[in-house]
């Protein structure tokens, strides 16, 4: 099983941020979710549950996500889902803001991907960390980004 925790400062308000999360905004954090229907949204978004694509280079994988934990107070937004991609890898990540003060939020991203039969867990452990290192990273700076841009 692979973990991973990152946290850092963004130098904007936490619901320019939270609003990235959005599902009509999703693409412009994750550009490869090429689609994202929602299928059922319960009252309160936990046990909600989409249908997600995602594209990598010409393969296009489908995959349902659902709501594990979500909370939307003024100072603290949170939101934890899980999926189980291409029937090999069971994900979970969650997603946390916490309003330092009007202009700063810090952002923390953690989660774990962990493979469900043979073929995931070879996978795994041939992918090395390294890779799902550049994934995160780029995952944190493509929201700092995406943030700052909507900063009026």
């Amino acid at each position: 099983m692979m973990k991973w925790h990152e946290e850092m400062a963004i130098k904007a308000n936490i619901e320019v941020v939270w609003n990235l999360f959005a599902l009509e905004n999703m693409q412009r954090v994750m550009p490869q979710v090429v689609e994202n229907e929602v299928i059922e949204r319960k009252e309160g978004i936990v046990g909600s549950t989409y249908r997600q694509k995602y594209q990598e280079g010409k393969r296009v994988e489908t995959y349902i996500v659902e709501d594990l934990e979500h909370e939307d107070t003024p100072d603290r937004k949170h939101n934890t889902s899980g999926f189980v991609l291409a029937k090999a890898f069971k994900i979970e990540t969650s997603i946390t803001l916490e309003k330092i003060d009007e202009d700063t939020t810090r952002f923390i991203y953690y989660g774990s991907n962990q493979g469900v039969n043979f073929l995931g867990k070879t996978l795994m452990k041939l992918g090395g960390s390294k890779n799902n290192d550049k994934v995160v990273d780029d995952f944190m700076k493509r929201v700092e980004s995406e943030a700052l841009k909507d900063i009026v």
